[in-house]
């Protein structure tokens, strides 16, 4: 079974929590990451912004990513959050099997 991280921005740590948290507890990931406190600069509405946020690693199928956007996108205060999956070529067999194992239906 294909596997996935998926990479989102957050607001700061208390909104990656959050959303980590449903995420891992609806079981759509196996893991997630957070690393707080970054540096982010980019456009937006015409013009360059900087803020501190935080960033969210999940680990889950490649089946479970479209449910996951869905689940972020549905909990995240940003109107155009960033939500991009990259696909997991190789790795730690028996971690890649782990996720495939949470994520599935208790």
């Amino acid at each position: 079974m294909e596997t996935s991280l998926v990479y989102i921005t957050t607001s700061g740590s208390e909104e990656a929590e959050k959303i980590a948290g449903a995420l891992v507890e609806q079981r759509l990931v196996s893991c997630v990451n957070i690393i707080d406190k970054i540096s982010s600069l980019y456009w937006w509405e015409n013009k360059i912004q900087k803020d501190s946020e935080a960033i969210l690693i999940a680990k889950t199928r490649k089946t479970m990513v479209r449910k996951v956007t869905d689940t972020v996108k549905s909990l995240h205060s940003y109107k155009c959050p960033c939500i991009v999956s990259v696909p997991i070529t190789g790795g730690n067999q028996d971690f890649l099997e782990w996720i495939v194992k949470e994520t599935e239906a208790p």
